[in-house]
């Protein structure tokens, strides 16, 4: 395993805490934590979450026209899953022409601090990636039909 500059493990440690981990995943009878975790895997949610970080409260037109690709049906969708699990805040104001914005919770915005060490290494591993996967489609090119 390579040093991180975090507290090093040993792999034995890191495969116990994982297990663990696992195990409370596993062991949730109403699914909450594995339906939260889905949000951290999500391309919306996380997209979401980021827009909502790095501009503040939005409203649903303006948090769609900074997420590319998102449609009205997905991304309000997304801003639904994410209130009902208390990331995001809905703020109705009760005007006669409808103003709702939409914010990170506290709980929210600890989820993006706590992704961005995932993104950091996603984009300091990408060379890697790139060349696995060149690897791969180079080895199971006759598989292709």
């Amino acid at each position: 395993m390579r040093d991180t500059g975090v507290r090093s493990l040993s792999r034995e440690d890191v495969l116990k805490y994982s297990q663990t981990v696992c195990d409370g995943l596993r062991d949730d009878d109403d699914g909450v934590r594995r339906e939260v975790l889905a949000h951290a895997g999500s391309r919306w949610s996380l997209g979401v979450i980021h827009t909502l970080g790095v501009y503040g409260p939005l409203r649903h037109a303006e948090i769609a026209k900074r997420m590319h690709g998102v449609t009205q049906r997905m991304l309000t969708r997304t801003l639904r899953h994410l209130e009902r699990d208390g990331l995001v805040i809905r703020h109705d104001f009760e005007e006669v022409v409808p103003h709702v914005e939409y914010a990170l919770s506290e709980t929210g915005l600890e989820l993006l601090v706590r992704m961005v060490p995932l993104w950091t290494w996603i984009v300091e591993n990408v060379d890697s990636f790139r060349a696995a996967r060149a690897t791969f489609d180079q080895n199971h090119s006759a598989e292709k039909p």
